[in-house]
């Protein structure tokens, strides 16, 4: 089965399916609200309404972005921690993950940072694991996940970090990637980052790990 016509009139197929820039003519903006983390502006977007065009209001989160990390140890269980979120009010298991507040720090290390402050482990071995927009509908935060493998522990008093608020009580358990996987369908685990991390790693798994990207790979 083939795809779809563009407005052009050409099909689309499997090879055309992969996500490309496009920018529409914004006619207007505002800021509505500027927060500690983010803030919303309201474009004033040119959109297509049949065999017209007309001016459609959209609000967008802009968002700093952030990473995570999968880490898999040499017995194929990942990582998890408990973090408190308030906006969902639930103790959520989730993977290390951490914002792009450092301006110029390549992802790479912010990611070994927060698998460090997090869960105070270091890795040797480090593949980018999925790149992602998690609410493309509403935000323009980017994600990207990495994958840390040949973990080392490392002792309390070596990592300069003080946990605080959310970050205070963060137990932390390793799963076997099976289970973790199962967790996922069962509905036990909500977190996108922790989700999708752990499916794309068991599919890398299956795949023997050969057709993951280098740690450097450059965002498109």
């Amino acid at each position: 089965m083939t795809g779809g016509p563009e407005p052009g009139g050409a099909a689309l197929g499997p090879d055309d399916v992969r996500d490309r820039p496009e920018r529409w003519e914004v006619v207007g903006s505002g800021v509505e609200f500027e927060g500690h983390v983010f803030r919303v502006r309201r474009d004033r977007v040119r959109m297509p309404n049949g065999d017209r065009m007309e001016i459609a209001q959209r609000d967008v989160i802009e968002h700093p972005g952030s990473v995570g990390v999968i880490a898999l140890d040499d017995a194929d269980r990942v990582l998890l921690l408990r973090q408190y979120r308030h906006p969902v009010g639930r103790l959520l298991w989730e993977a290390p993950a951490g914002l792009r507040d450092v301006p110029g720090e390549p992802l790479h290390k912010l990611a070994e940072r927060e698998l460090l402050e997090e869960a105070g482990y270091r890795a040797a071995r480090w593949h980018t694991l999925a790149d992602v927009l998690p609410s493309s509908g509403m935000s323009d935060e980017r994600v990207r996940i990495f994958l840390a493998r040949d973990l080392t522990e490392v002792p309390a008093e070596e990592i300069d970090f003080e946990r605080v608020h959310e970050e205070a009580d963060m137990p932390v358990v390793w799963v076997p990637l099976d289970e973790a996987v199962r967790k996922v369908f069962a509905g036990e685990i909500h977190n996108m980052i922790a989700s999708l991390g752990i499916l794309a790693v068991r599919a890398a798994r299956a795949r023997g790990f050969r057709d993951l990207r280098p740690v450097d790979a450059p965002e498109d």
